[in-house]
């Protein structure tokens, strides 16, 4: 049977999620993807994410690749896939793609925000699941100058869960923007890369949260560029104030 690649651009509300990735009893935004491919094209398709996000972290530009039968356009896997998803996931585009694209090894960069909240609102059930709130004062301008040094391209390995990588594997990312910007309530984080290690961005904010507000006596962040482990970086920062933004393609690969 001929078969069409698609690319799929996800919301999700990661709230009630155990992740991106399949697991065993557990509900995933992959098991769900996934269950209602198969009802529409009569047999298992895989949905390949552009990464694995973890439980509690949403997305607003998750890529997933699938391969489904010649009958279905992009534009008409889109509707049925909003139709039958459950409301905490939404197709909010889809992309005919060349048949050499694969969501994970075609990316060219990831974007992430996190959402840190620092007015006493921040503490309300309509923001709390989707924001940090953070209740230490914070001294801006070390924000900005740790957000400064994490551009290029350096050994994030202080930055990651210890053995989630290869031995091999270089733990070096190139960041092309790391800043952070004011909103209404508080503060949003944001940086893309070529590439993330597990828990990099929730590593980056929590120490530099910790250390811009005094909280942190261990190495500054310039120092946890140039370190061999991570004994010394601060807690992650939760889940919930992740998410995934955008997902960037060689424009060659799309067909529509």
């Amino acid at each position: 049977m001929t078969a069409r690649t698609v690319q799929l651009v996800l919301h999700y509300d990661g709230t009630a999620f155990a992740g991106w990735q399949v697991q065993p009893e557990q509900r995933t935004v992959q098991g769900e993807i996934e269950r209602v491919l198969a009802g529409l094209c009569g047999e298992r398709v895989v949905a390949q994410g552009a990464g694995r996000t973890d439980a509690g972290v949403h997305a607003r530009g998750q890529a997933v690749g699938v391969r489904v039968p010649e009958k279905w356009s992009a534009p008409n896997l889109r509707r049925a896939l909003n139709a039958l998803l459950p409301d905490d996931v939404w197709v909010a585009a889809a992309y005919e793609m060349r048949p050499e694209f694969h969501a994970r090894y075609s990316a060219t960069s990831r974007r992430y925000a996190y959402q840190v909240g620092t007015d006493e609102e921040a503490q309300s059930p309509f923001r709390r699941h989707t924001e940090w709130a953070y209740r230490h004062k914070l001294e801006r301008q070390a924000l900005d100058n740790s957000a400064a040094l994490l551009l290029g391209e350096h050994r994030f390995i202080a930055f990651a869960v210890r053995g989630t990588a290869p031995p091999s594997d270089s733990h070096r990312c190139t960041v092309t923007q790391a800043c952070w910007l004011d909103r209404p309530g508080g503060l949003t984080f944001v940086v893309e890369a070529n590439r993330f290690l597990h828990h990099m961005v929730r590593f980056l904010v929590g120490t530099m949260l910790a250390e811009a507000s005094g909280q942190r006596d261990a190495k500054p962040v310039k120092d946890l560029l140039l370190a061999e482990t991570n004994d010394e970086v601060s807690p992650p920062a939760p889940a919930h104030g992740l998410v995934l933004e955008k997902v960037a393609y060689p424009p060659e690969l799309y067909l529509s």
